[in-house]
C-alpha cells in the first residue's frame, strides 16, 4: 500500500450510502458532460485520445478512499492533458473536486492543507499557460475556486464527524464512569453493612453466650445470679434484634443510607456493664471524661467500635476474665487501649492476631487517618487505636460510609 494510503475505518451514527451507489453517482457525474450536446467548441472532446483522458477520472475515482492523495494527483494530470489538447472538460473538473473533496475528508488538516493549496496553485497556474499559449478560456478561476470549496466541504465533514465522534465517546467513557461509580458505592455499602453487622451482633452474641452459661450453672444454687443473668441476656437480644432491623430498615429504603444513627463513646457504659454483668472485671480508665465535644464524629463512633471490638474478643478468647479499658489524649491524637490479660503462663485460646473482626475494625480505623495495633503483649493481649482529633479527621457516621 502505498504511503498515502488511508483507511475509512471511523464509526458512523446513521448508516452511510454503499459505496457502490456512490461511484455509480460519480461515474455518471463524470462522463455525462464528455457526451452531452453543447454549443461551446472548447468543451466538446476534439479526439478519441481526448475523449480516454476525460473519461479515465471516473475509473480512477473509485479509488480515492484508499488512496486519495494519488487519485487527486491523476485526476488533475488528466484535465491538465485534456486542457493542453485544447478541451475543457467539465466532468474531469468535477472529478478533481471530488478528489479534493475526499483528501481533506479522509487525511488531517494539517496533511490535506499543503495537497489542497499545491492542487489549487498548480490548476491555476496550467490553465493561464494554456491560456497564454493557445488564447482559450480555460475559466482558470472558476476551477481553481471549486476545488478549493470541495476540500473546505471535506474538511468541515470530517471535522464534524470528529466532533461526533468525541461527543459519542465522552458520553461512553461518562457512561462507563457512572457504573464504575454505582458498582464503587455498592462495595462500599456492603463492607459498611458488614461492618455493622458483625460489631453489633459479635459482641451481643458473645455476652449472650457467656450470661447463658452463667445462668445454668447458677439456676439451682444462686436464682437471683441466674435471673440477672437472663435479664441481661433479654437486653441484649432486644438490642441486637433493634441493630438488625435498623439495619434491614436502611435496606429496604435506599434514599435513606448513611443516616443512621451509631453509637459512640456517650455508650460506652452500657458495653462495660453488659460484659460486668456477665461477671467479667472491667476497668476503664477515662482520661478525657467523655468529652466528646474534642472528639470528632467519625472518630468517635470509631473509637467506640475498637472498644467493642477489644471486649468482644476478649469474651471469646480471654481466659483471665478480666479487662481493662484505657481513653487518653495524646496531643493531637485519642488513644484507645483495650487489654485482656490471661492467667498465669496460660495464652488465650485462639488468639485473635486476624479475621473479618479486626480487618473491618482496622478499615474503620485507617477511614479516619489512625492507626490499629492488635497482638499479644506481656500478660495478656492488647488492642490499641490511635486516632486522629484533627480537623481534617473524618467525620462521616461510621467512619466508612
Amino acid at each position: 500500500m502505498p504511503l498515502d494510503a488511508t483507511t475509512d475505518t471511523a464509526p458512523r451514527l446513521v448508516p452511510p450510502v454503499p459505496r457502490w451507489a456512490q461511484d455509480i453517482v460519480v461515474a455518471v457525474l463524470v462522463i455525462v458532460p464528455a457526451f452531452a450536446p453543447v454549443p461551446f467548441p472548447e468543451l466538446r472532446p476534439s479526439s478519441p485520445l481526448v475523449h480516454a483522458l476525460i473519461l479515465l477520472p471516473a475509473v480512477v475515482l473509485p479509488f480515492r478512499r484508499r488512496w486519495p492523495r494519488t487519485v487527486l494527483g491523476v485526476c488533475i494530470a488528466l484535465y491538465v492533458a485534456a486542457l493542453a489538447l485544447g478541451t475543457l472538460a467539465p466532468g474531469a473538473a468535477l472529478a478533481i473536486a471530488i478528489a479534493a473533496y475526499g483528501v481533506a475528508d479522509r487525511v488531517t488538516r494539517r496533511a490535506a492543507a499543503p495537497v489542497g493549496i499545491a492542487a489549487v496553485a498548480g490548476l491555476i497556474a496550467a490553465s493561464i499557460v494554456v491560456t497564454l499559449t493557445t488564447g482559450m478560456d480555460t475559466r482558470f478561476l472558476q476551477v481553481g475556486l471549486t476545488v478549493a470549496l470541495a476540500g473546505a466541504l471535506g474538511d468541515a465533514a470530517r471535522s464534524r464527524r470528529a466532533y461526533v465522534e468525541a461527543v459519542v465517546e465522552r458520553a461512553r467513557r461518562a457512561e462507563q464512569t457512572r457504573e464504575a461509580e454505582a458498582r464503587r458505592r455498592v462495595t462500599e455499602e456492603r463492607l459498611r453493612i458488614a461492618r455493622d453487622l458483625h460489631d453489633a451482633v459479635a459482641h451481643q452474641i458473645s455476652v449472650i453466650s457467656l450470661n447463658a452459661g452463667v445462668a445454668s450453672s447458677a439456676l439451682e444454687t444462686r436464682p437471683e445470679r441466674a435471673r440477672e443473668a437472663l435479664a441481661t441476656i433479654r437486653s441484649a437480644s432486644r438490642e441486637v434484634l433493634g441493630e438488625i432491623g435498623s439495619m434491614l430498615t436502611v435496606l429496604r429504603t435506599p434514599e435513606e443510607i448513611g443516616i443512621r444513627e451509631q453509637p459512640g463513646l456517650a455508650r460506652l457504659p452500657d458495653i462495660t456493664e453488659s460484659v460486668r454483668v456477665a461477671g467479667w472485671d472491667v476497668v476503664v480508665r477515662d482520661e478525657i471524661g467523655l468529652d466528646t465535644a474534642i472528639v470528632p464524629l467519625g472518630v468517635d463512633i470509631v473509637a467506640y467500635r475498637v472498644v467493642q471490638e477489644g471486649l468482644t474478643n476478649a469474651l471469646k478468647h480471654g481466659t483471665a476474665r478480666r479487662a481493662h479499658v484505657l481513653l487518653r489524649r495524646d496531643g493531637d491524637v485519642l488513644e484507645v487501649v483495650v487489654t485482656n490479660p490471661w492467667q498465669g503462663a496460660a495464652e488465650p485460646r485462639d488468639l485473635p492476631t486476624s479475621g473479618f473482626g479486626l480487618v473491618g475494625l482496622r478499615e474503620r480505623v485507617d477511614s479516619v487517618g489512625g492507626a490499629l495495633e492488635a497482638g499479644p503483649a506481656p500478660g495478656g493481649f492488647r488492642l490499641a487505636a490511635r486516632l486522629p482529633l484533627t480537623a481534617h479527621a473524618a467525620t462521616t457516621p461510621g467512619g466508612l460510609s
